[in-house]
């Protein structure tokens, strides 16, 4: 496929079958969207707090981290259909318990088991669009594969929390867990390919270490947001706010990808940093809903640019054979990133409050510019290195 022609390449790119070897994902992810908020919502109201608030999407994030770990060796022992059909049954199934009570104990076992189905969906969706795209595109194909995945949390997001507020949240939750399981139904589009396994190497990081550091503290920022906005402050503005974020991400994410291609991916590392703790700076004033949306909608820019831009100089930096381990260590940072923060604000919120924590968290995405310019310098030319090709 690298030996063929520019135009073949380029209109095989968004072929037919890349579309839909996405399907499955989109619909596995519009079921994991609707709960991300409502989750810990239901948690908090029932009785856990702003702690078990926390602990609801860190234990989600926890499973989601170690399933990841392991889905290089069912890649390479099951192939890709029959792993895409466990992430789907893991993170469908398990929602359709939680209209039978809302305690922290059973709410905390369907999110370990959601979060496991998760960890499977998100590193196979992106270690096969990448083995799918041509080297001097996979910018701009991991962009549309944001998109595609960007567009569940449109409207999930902002739905899950005015359906759960409008109609209590039992329907919620069973539409969560039926969207799932009915993207089975699409399994046939994914291929049977067995990958080759790679090892995971995590004492070999190398020059993968910066960017995979730098992308969990942004994620940090994400799981703080998407579980205590809607706690923190009026959930109707919050709602809102997370609608904005969720439209600006997948955009973002998509025009980072097209820019990655044609003049590299590194410059467009330091603005993504600046615009996250722009964003969550501005959530200090919960009091503005003007602040807070516009803080949320700085955020998702910064967010899917951050998202492309990591996710692209990875894969740059590694050969084809290690794109599923490229994939599992990003997803890694972006999971564990969430739960730890998730986790970790909420701890820290008991003691500094909601607005205090916010600036908090805006100072810890500023204080990895030194990081960021530091990898840049010393890969100045890997991030170019496409751009350069054509």
């Amino acid at each position: 496929m690298c030996n063929a022609p520019p135009a073949t390449r380029l209109a095989g790119m968004l072929s037919r079958s890349l579309y839909l070897s996405m399907a499955p994902s989109v619909g596995g992810m519009f079921g994991f969207y609707l709960l991300v908020s409502v989750v810990p919502s239901y948690a908090a109201t029932a009785g856990a707090g702003g702690l078990g608030a926390g602990l609801a999407t860190g234990a989600m994030m926890l499973s989601t981290v170690l399933l990841e770990l392991a889905v290089p060796y069912l890649l390479a022992r099951l192939g890709y259909r029959r792993v895409v059909a466990l992430g789907l049954v893991l993170l469908g199934a398990p929602a359709l318990a939680l209209p039978l009570s809302p305690t922290l104990g059973l709410v905390l076992a369907v999110c370990l088991l959601r979060g496991a189905g998760l960890g499977v969906l998100v590193v196979v969706g992106t270690a096969l669009v990448a083995d799918l795209v041509p080297a001097e595109r996979r910018g701009e194909g991991l962009g549309v594969y944001g998109v595609a995945v960007g567009v569940p949390s449109v409207i999930g997001l902002p739905l899950g929390l005015w359906a759960a507020e409008r109609f209590g949240h039992s329907p919620v939750f069973l539409v969560a867990g039926i969207l799932p399981l009915l993207s089975l139904l699409t399994l046939a589009v994914v291929p049977t390919t067995r990958p080759v396994r790679a090892d995971v190497g995590f004492a070999r990081l190398g020059n993968l270490t910066a960017p995979i550091m730098i992308f969990a503290t942004v994620t940090v920022a994400t799981g703080v947001v998407v579980t205590f906005l809607p706690v923190a402050g009026d959930a109707g503005h919050a709602s809102l706010a997370l609608l904005a974020q969720s439209i600006t991400t997948p955009l973002a994410r998509w025009w980072a990808g097209r820019s990655s291609d044609r003049y590299g991916s590194r410059r467009l590392l330091l603005p993504a940093l600046i615009l996250t703790a722009t964003g969550i700076a501005l959530q200090v004033r919960l009091d503005s809903p003007v602040a807070v949306i516009i803080g949320m909608a700085l955020f998702g820019i910064g967010f899917g640019i951050a998202q492309n831009v990591t996710l692209t100089l990875m894969f740059d930096r590694v050969p084809r054979e290690q794109f599923g381990r490229a994939s599992m260590l990003w997803n890694l940072a972006f999971d564990a990133g969430m739960g730890i923060g998730a986790v970790g604000f909420g701890l820290l919120a008991a003691y500094t409050g909601y607005p205090f924590g916010f600036a908090i968290v805006a100072a810890l995405l500023l204080g990895t510019l030194p990081n960021a310019r530091r990898d840049l310098r010393g890969h100045a030319d890997s991030g170019d290195t496409h751009a350069a090709s054509l």
